[in-house]
């Protein structure tokens, strides 16, 4: 089944189950999901669809930009031309260029990056909060939804490795944002205000990261 949103045709994937809500989301395969009630029908679906073309609109460029920056190589918010080439032993950034003798170079670059930049990242943004907060331990890795989690019974702060591909502010946003769980082990007001007291351009940070 196919739709036609903003002069485009969209496939639709539909999965019922036991569930009350419709949800939609748009995947890497620019397909609209929509997780649907075992009773509603396709007609009643596209509808959905239809009434909702500006939501889905935005999550389609959304997924759109999200492929084509993953297609260039970014690091630190800075993005860099890659050269491929067997003149340097390890990756080497000179002039917006990164110099590396295979792809899969690049991955591991990020990655010990990420492990060296990080720590010292949580450091920095922990010194300057002046709250009662357990030193947390740090956990890297690879997350699809989310660019930090925070596990205040185990004092645990995660970091999406994706994150070293942001700027250092971007970095230190998420770090605050996961600290701040500690005070307030939600999104209200009171912790947002406990967010803008040690990140005041935090709502920058989030449009740069494409939050909601």
């Amino acid at each position: 089944m196919k739709v036609l949103i903003d002069g485009q045709y969209y496939e639709v994937v539909i999965l019922r189950k036991k569930i009350k809500n419709i949800y939609f989301r748009v995947k890497s395969d620019l397909k609209i999901y929509v997780t649907s009630c075992k009773s509603a029908s396709d007609s009643y679906i596209l509808d959905l669809i239809k009434s909702n073309q500006v939501s889905i609109i935005k999550m389609i460029n959304r997924e759109k930009k999200r492929q084509e920056k993953s297609s260039k190589f970014f690091y630190l918010g800075q993005e860099y031309h890659v050269v491929l080439c067997n003149i340097f032993k390890t990756p080497t950034i000179d002039d917006g260029k990164i110099y590396v003798s295979s792809l899969k170079q690049l991955d591991k670059f990020l990655i010990d990056e990420a492990k060296r930049i990080f720590p010292i990242r949580l450091k920095m943004c922990y010194d300057k909060m002046n709250a009662d907060i357990p030193w947390p331990r740090l956990n890297i890795r690879k997350m699809t939804r989310k660019w930090g989690y925070c596990n205040k019974r185990d004092e645990l702060v995660t970091l999406n490795r994706e994150l070293i591909k942001y700027s250092l502010d971007e970095i230190d946003y998420v770090i605050v944002h996961e600290l701040c769980h500690f005070i307030h082990f939600d999104h209200s007001k009171a912790f947002w205000e406990s967010v803008k007291l040690y990140k005041p351009n935090y709502k920058d940070n989030r449009k740069v990261l494409r939050e909601e």
